[in-house]
């Protein structure tokens, strides 16, 4: 099993927790036939099986899976990268490019894991907010 098909201690799939709460609905899937020109935005939790070209905005987390090939430039919360990326990420939280994860683009973010080989061509930018350096 692939650590991005394991479940958590939560008991949600690739990393998502659950809070217990009865609103919280459970991720959107992009299947791995799908492919998406444009821009994809939203306030929940997506998961990539397929191919996007073009920019994603998210609130939430995103996971692109192993098949997932991702062609954009990314803003969201949170992000693991377990297919191929080839963009820029703004991440307000964390970015993790996993052992099976190719990207080439820069990132932003204040937390950024690199597994044991992944693969990585760009710049990482890891400093705080501008509000936080004052």
């Amino acid at each position: 099993m692939d650590d991005n098909r394991k479940v958590n201690e939560q008991g949600k799939p690739g990393g998502y927790k659950n809070t217990g709460a009865s609103s919280e609905s459970k991720p959107t899937v992009i299947g791995e036939s799908i492919l998406i020109r444009g821009e994809v935005s939203g306030k929940e939790d997506l998961i990539i099986k397929g191919k996007i070209e073009g920019n994603i905005n998210l609130k939430k987390h995103l996971l692109i899976d192993m098949t997932g090939d991702v062609k954009a430039d990314i803003d969201t919360s949170e992000i693991k990268v377990s297919g191929k990326l080839t963009g820029n990420i703004i991440a307000t939280n964390r970015v993790e490019i996993t052992d099976h994860g190719k990207m080439t683009g820069d990132i932003k973010s204040p937390r950024v894991v690199l597994a044991d080989g992944a693969v990585f061509r760009g710049s990482i930018d890891m400093q705080k907010s501008a509000e936080d350096k004052e």
